[in-house]
């Protein structure tokens, strides 16, 4: 006959409840070792002990949870105080700064960018729409989510008031519509190289997109 093991052990105590009940006297004598410490404790007081690390690790979680849910009601506060700027901003010619200018204060980026092309001829003179590279273009198209990571040369870290010390940068398309051709990038940059990570979500960034792209079809061209 094989030799009893602790899982035979463990699976009978879990598949016959009524155990206990019917040896009541051993939860009295049964000792386990405390993980706060070598003394021994009953195992009424060990499990007591194991349901208050469980209710510290879901207050931890609860806590995490309310925290999370406070830091979103913030940003989408931000988020729509900077569109409501975009919707009431009159002059479309200095519209690109008005965006990245409410990036910068809204959303504390430390520094903020933005090209565009194929604009409307009267815009063609701007400085956000003079010197964009056609490798540019051919980078900005092939995005079809903002990249996230660390500035390893993009030639967008050049737009910035201080390229040294764009370390990490989220570079956003912009499109009118998914699926249609860019005709511009946003630039965003911080000194911080986890600010902008390659496993960060990019949702918000996505949503910045959209609006921006749609407050900016105004200086596209017809």
């Amino acid at each position: 006959m094989n030799p009893i093991t602790e899982d035979d052990i463990a699976n009978y105590l879990a598949n016959t409840p009524d155990f206990f009940e019917r040896h009541a006297q051993l939860l009295a004598q049964v000792q386990l070792t405390s993980p706060h410490g070598n003394r021994a404790v009953s195992l009424q007081e060990r499990q007591a002990e194991m349901l208050r690390e469980k209710i510290k690790a879901l207050e931890h979680r609860i806590i995490e949870m309310v925290r999370a849910g406070t830091e979103n009601v913030v940003t989408a506060d931000r988020l729509q105080r900077w569109t409501r700027d975009l919707l009431t901003w009159r002059d479309p010619r200095g519209l690109p700064w008005e965006i990245i200018n409410g990036l910068h204060t809204q959303f504390m980026v430390p520094q903020t960018g933005i090209k565009l092309w194929d604009l409307d001829p009267a815009y063609a003179d701007e400085s956000y729409a003079q010197n964009v590279s056609d490798d540019l273009k051919a980078l900005t198209e092939s995005l079809t989510t903002p990249y996230v990571g660390l500035n390893s040369g993009f030639e967008a870290a050049s737009w910035l008031n201080d390229p040294q010390q764009a370390v990490s940068l989220a570079l956003v398309p912009l499109r009118a519509e998914p699926g249609q051709s860019a005709f511009g990038l946003l630039v965003l940059a911080s000194p911080d190289a986890q600010r902008y990570h390659a496993d960060m979500g990019t949702d918000f960034l996505e949503r910045i997109a959209q609006l921006a792209a749609a407050a900016l079809t105004r200086l596209r061209a017809a």
